[in-house]
């Protein structure tokens, strides 16, 4: 269940605080509708992580696209690859 408190309830930030958890971010609300979301910093971490990765994968495909493939031969071959 998220656990959702009022912006309000900032003003005793360190039981906020003390609600945050990795996979257990809170959810702050003002005037009944959502505003920010505080995060774990390792959760932040895996985010920003997770947000790269699907970046470059998608410039990746779109090289490929546009530029053509590669053959995992020639790959294994650039790396020093033996198979």
């Amino acid at each position: 269940m998220p656990n959702i408190k009022p912006v309000s309830d900032l003003r005793n930030y360190n039981e906020v605080l003390r609600d945050v958890s990795e996979g257990s971010p809170v959810f702050l609300t003002k005037n009944g509708r959502g505003c920010c979301v505080l995060i774990d910093i390792a959760e932040y971490e895996k985010l920003k992580a997770t947000l790269w990765l699907t970046n470059e994968l998608a410039k990746g495909r779109k090289a490929g696209r546009e530029q053509g493939y590669i053959p995992l031969e020639e790959v294994e071959a650039r790396l020093g690859i033996t198979g």
